[in-house]
């Protein structure tokens, strides 16, 4: 991170296969691995300034509070924010990565002001839903 603070919050999310998501989040999202334990099937990532846990099920310590049905991580969606989020649109399209939601501008109010995000989604190997962001500039909200 710039300025060297560990993240309040980082999520871990159990997977099912390690190599199979290491495949996604880095090689196809650009994600880097800041540390892993394969005997674990645990990896720690980050992009930028987002940090992420995974850990695959039943090789280390799982703490599972329910029933692990696929697709998982219903309910929530992770925003990631990037400098340019169409240059990681364009290698999962590459990859024939099917995209949940296709890149969109979108404004949001925030108080006196929109701020523009361009925006997609896509779904992990194990479901989890990931929005991927850039920002596109802000502008007085119309009345």
């Amino acid at each position: 991170m710039a300025n060297d603070v560990e993240p309040a919050l980082v999520p871990e999310l159990l997977i099912t296969d390690l190599d199979a998501s290491l495949a996604f989040w880095v090689q196809l999202c650009g994600f880097t691995i800041r540390y892993s334990r394969p005997e674990e099937g645990f990896a720690y990532l980050t992009l930028g300034d987002a940090h992420v846990m995974l850990d695959q099920t039943g090789v280390g310590r799982d703490w599972i509070t329910g029933p692990l049905d696929l697709p998982r991580g219903r309910g929530i969606n992770f925003q990631i924010t990037v400098e340019d989020c169409s240059t990681i649109a364009a290698a999962l399209r590459e990859a024939q990565v099917e995209l949940f939601m296709q890149p969109e501008t979108k404004w949001y109010r925030i108080d006196d002001e929109e701020a523009g995000v361009r925006q997609f989604c896509v779904t992990d190997p194990d479901g989890y839903l990931l929005r991927f962001a850039s920002p596109a500039g802000r502008r007085p909200v119309v009345r």
